[in-house]
């Protein structure tokens, strides 16, 4: 992996654009996606910015917030649709993968550094085996790592479309509120940025008053300085929320290599994560508590583990991934 390559993680809100040579980033640009019409045309702007040289022979490698499921790509939280093949030609790269955001996310577990990890809840460094990805940002994602001899499959899934389920009588209550608006009330309606407005605004309504026009930072930043005592109990349920669903996700592949948790929202709010219910409701799984208490709980502290990831993926000359090496212990 000597050559250079155009990376980029495309998420709903932001893009993250980078060269990469040697698995290591260089010249990133964060950019807002609302301030272009296509992903061509951002790409186009970033690459325009590089020296001549530098725009010969790239291979692209890119994530998206959405599934990737052929060669017509349709984002799942922002109006962008494009063909692989023809982004591929507009830009004049060498070659061009698609995969989902979170699946390089995944990528990314083996090279990042102990500093980049903060565990939540019993360390165990004893863990092996494999490793499931959660993040609430503009939505919620998920994906998996499983060890096959000494290298890893990657799993790359939808689950923050999964249905939402309630363990308290105010959780019930939130989800009728809540499919008052939808029919059908996904886990990524509560946990992602839009998700905790959700869970204030269906609080407001619960108690009967008028919310008002905040947005995910206003509801995170009233909990966390203790302003609010609506916002104070949305960031709590949220929290609950989270440990939930990564314990069902946990179960669901086994993670006895642990659960890593990505995303925008929750590294600036680290301490309050570690203080809340999340690990608690991680493991409150009846007659397999004991089962999740084996299994650590990481949150992943990096700002940009997907480029990471996209930079150190490996690509086959068919185009698709191949396996990677099992990840560092992060000692």
């Amino acid at each position: 992996m000597t050559d250079l390559r155009l990376i980029g993680d495309i998420g709903g809100t932001n893009a993250r654009f980078a060269i990469a040579r040697a698995g290591k980033c260089g010249q990133l640009r964060h950019v807002e996606v609302d301030q272009y019409p296509s992903l061509q045309d951002a790409l186009s702007d970033y690459l325009q910015a590089l020296p001549a040289a530098e725009r010969k022979n790239l291979a692209g490698v890119l994530d998206v917030a959405g599934p990737v499921l052929g060669d017509r790509i349709t984002m799942t939280n922002k109006a962008w649709s494009f063909s692989v093949e023809e982004l591929k030609r507009g830009l004049g790269l060498a070659s061009l993968v698609v995969v989902n955001d979170f699946a390089a996310t995944a990528r990314a577990i083996p090279y990042l550094p102990r500093e980049a990890i903060l565990t939540v809840g019993p360390e165990l460094p004893q863990a092996k085996g494999n490793i499931a990805v959660i993040g609430p940002g503009t939505g919620l994602g998920m994906s998996a790592l499983v060890p096959h001899g000494g290298d890893w499959v990657l799993v790359a899934g939808e689950g923050g479309h999964a249905t939402l389920a309630a363990s308290t009588p105010e959780e019930f209550a939130i989800v009728e509120m809540l499919r008052k608006r939808w029919s059908h009330v996904s886990e990524e309606r509560v946990l992602s940025g839009a998700g905790l407005v959700n869970l204030y605004e269906a609080l407001c309504e619960i108690d009967g008053k008028e919310p008002r026009m905040l947005s995910p930072a206003d509801v995170t930043r009233h909990a966390i300085d203790k302003t609010d005592a609506t916002c104070v109990r949305a960031f709590a349920l949220f929290c609950g929320f989270l440990g939930s669903v990564a314990g069902d996700l946990a179960l669901t592949v086994s993670a006895f290599g642990g659960v890593y948790i990505a995303g925008g929202i929750l590294p600036r709010f680290k301490e309050a994560l570690a203080a809340s219910t999340f690990r608690a409701r991680f493991e409150s799984k009846g007659r397999f508590s004991s089962m999740l208490a084996k299994m650590p709980t990481h949150l992943i502290l990096e700002e940009n583990p997907a480029l990471i990831g996209l930079a150190n993926m490996p690509i086959e000359a068919s185009g698709q991934t191949s396996p990677r090496p099992a990840p560092a212990s992060h000692k």
